[in-house]
């Protein structure tokens, strides 16, 4: 029966449900004078900082993020210049320092800036924020072109946490996305994080890359093991090169198909589980001791643009080109290409360059979306009760839903969903059936496996 459920939901193109409503639903309808209400409405609640730096030294094929390739360090310079400014305008805007408990730098690769450039960044934030003294402040790290100045930078800055991109060690699967990485130099990295206070270390892995097989994978991952981080985030590849044109350099016919996706999925799955990791959520994986196993284990798990997360912030907001915000209102996204995200911030005026406000509708969608990607269940006649509507707005007409039940994709008794074990890879196809905005858009999502 897998094999069948496979092939009538494994092919169809869904988002990963970081948000809801998806970014293709955010419209210019929302401006600035929009974004700084909102702020001004956080007042004592909690916030969350993401910052977003879009460089990068050389383009992996299989990249989905928005990143400029540069080998000159002046672009960067210049941003950061624009990025410092659009920081001390949002901190303005607020009508008290906010409360900042979780910081996050993405990208792009954070740490191509230089190592005073991040601890002057890090000034920055506590010198317009109210920096908590416990808060959790996470990067992302390219192995291949971190400094051991720059590690020592990191941990002068504060940072808890580093996320790794590994992807794959098999060198043909290398070749073929352009990402020559080896083992000893992430091993090194590693070590360089810890020996610089920095205990949180995350691996990404991919599967889903051209020319990766089981035994690659499973190559990959025990390597990656041996490392021993406390989490791992394991994600498909989304091939979507109408999006990212860069992607028609990888060679379609070495991607594999949806059958084979799936046996790498849980060949990596069954490695991790067997060293020790707890399985979380769609795609991340854990030591027990871990808050985030920890959370998934007290239902406290939470979901955001980074994935599944601890941070149970009230607000937060998106700093940098193409950043995007949430905040209780809604979502905001700034101007993407770096140069009008520039002109913007020079002008005086927050980034923003399209959002979306929140119905009452759409935060009990959100509600149900969150926790079954969380949870992998979810109590609908609750959720709606909290929300003040009928469990018939989400089951009513929810002939999709329905039909999983059918086919044992799913449980649905009393109102409470269940994902069978064996199906929760699919888990973004019955998240799928509470969007009421899927059809609406003409965006092309990744494979549900």
């Amino acid at each position: 029966m897998t094999n069948d459920i496979i092939a009538k939901y494994g092919d169809a193109r869904l988002p990963r449900y970081t948000s809801y409503p998806t970014a293709p639903k955010f419209s210019n309808e929302i401006d600035a004078a929009d974004y700084a209400g909102w702020i001004r409405g956080i007042g004592a609640g909690t916030t969350s900082l993401y910052l977003h730096i879009p460089f990068c030294r050389s383009m992996c094929w299989y990249c989905g993020c928005h990143t400029t390739i540069t080998e000159k360090d002046q672009p960067i310079l210049d941003y950061l210049d624009v990025l410092k400014r659009e920081i001390e305008m949002a901190a303005g805007t607020s009508a008290s320092p906010l409360d900042v408990r979780e910081i996050h730098f993405g990208g792009g690769t954070p740490t191509i800036i230089e190592p005073q450039e991040f601890v002057g960044l890090m000034s920055l934030l506590r010198r317009n924020y109210q920096i908590h003294d416990e808060a959790n402040i996470s990067v992302e790290i390219d192995p291949r072109t971190l400094a051991p100045d720059m590690a020592a930078a990191l941990g002068e800055g504060g940072v808890t946490r580093a996320s790794l991109g590994v992807q794959s060690f098999d060198p043909i699967v290398q070749k073929a996305i352009n990402r020559i990485q080896s083992e000893e130099t992430t091993a090194a990295t590693v070590e360089a994080l810890r020996r610089n206070g920095i205990g949180g270390i995350n691996f990404d892995l991919i599967y889903g890359l051209p020319h990766q097989t089981v035994a690659s994978c499973q190559d990959t991952v025990r390597a990656a093991i041996a490392m021993r981080p406390d989490r791992f985030a394991v994600f498909g590849y989304a091939h979507i090169p109408s999006f990212k044109k860069h992607q028609r350099l990888i060679d379609e016919n070495a991607l594999p198909d949806a059958q084979a996706r799936h046996e790498q999925a849980e060949a990596i799955a069954a490695d991790l589980v067997a060293a020790g990791y707890r399985r979380i959520g769609l795609d991340h994986f854990a030591l027990p001791e871990d808050e985030l196993a920890i959370a998934a284990e007290n239902g406290a798990l939470r979901r955001n643009f980074q994935g599944y997360t601890t941070d149970n912030c009230d607000a937060l907001l998106g700093f940098g080109a193409s950043a995007i915000g949430r905040l209780a209102d809604g979502y905001v996204q700034n101007e993407v290409p770096p140069g009008s995200y520039a002109r913007k911030v020079a002008a005086g005026e927050l980034p923003t360059a399209k959002g979306y406000r929140l119905t009452r509708e759409d935060r009990l969608r959100a509600n149900v979306i969150e926790r079954l990607m969380c949870d992998f269940g979810a109590d609908i006649p609750a959720i709606a009760a909290a929300h003040g509507f009928s469990p018939d707005v989400l089951v009513g007409q929810n002939q999709p839903l329905l039909d999983m039940a059918e086919d044992g994709l799913i449980s649905f008794e009393n109102g409470m969903i269940r994902l069978d074990g064996a199906y929760r890879f699919l888990v973004r196809t019955v998240a799928a059936t509470f969007d009421s905005y899927l059809a609406d858009s003409q965006r092309t999502f990744s494979k549900a496996a």
